[in-house]
């Protein structure tokens, strides 16, 4: 990984990263899921009010991988943390330490700011990650499980 570059996304990195998004989908097996658009990733990455932030990895170049993060808050520790949503490397290119670097970049703000946590979710299935993600000191937090209100279910409960 001689020639990585870890920097924070900018405008013109939209259409790789939306990219990315749809290989990622692709792999966990939900690619007809995702509706994204560059306008939306551009709105929610560089709009007057971001609140999702987005790091990627360079590679000769190009857009090798990205990680797309926001911000949560700890009410138990009283500070926020990181959120990380999606971390993805180009399949040609794991291996190589950009999913580290990117991870690493993350962990880096998490102690630079003061911030308690970085967390994300994996699937169970996705082994590959889970080793990885392991290998980088990771925990899983197995007593956890995730809840997801969409669609006509999150209309329905908005009404309650």
């Amino acid at each position: 990984m001689n020639d990585a570059a870890i920097r924070p996304a900018r405008s013109d990195d939209v259409p790789a990263i939306l990219g990315l998004i749809r290989e990622l989908a692709d792999y966990e097996r939900a690619l007809d899921e995702v509706l994204a658009t560059e306008e939306q990733i551009t709105e929610a990455l560089f709009g007057e009010s971001p609140r999702v932030h987005a790091h990627v990895a360079e590679h000769e170049g190009a857009v090798a991988g990205f990680a797309l993060w926001f911000l949560n808050f700890s009410t138990w520790q009283g500070r926020h943390g990181i959120y990380l949503e999606d971390l993805y490397v180009r399949p040609e290119l794991r291996g190589q330490g950009y999913g580290k670097a990117l991870l690493s970049t993350l962990a880096a703000l998490c102690v630079e700011r003061g911030y308690a946590r970085l967390e994300w979710s994996c699937l169970d299935w996705n082994e590959p990650a889970r080793g990885f993600y392991r290998s980088m000191g990771a925990e899983p937090m197995e007593e956890w499980t995730v809840h997801r209100l969409s669609g006509d279910a999150l209309a329905a409960a908005g009404k309650a």
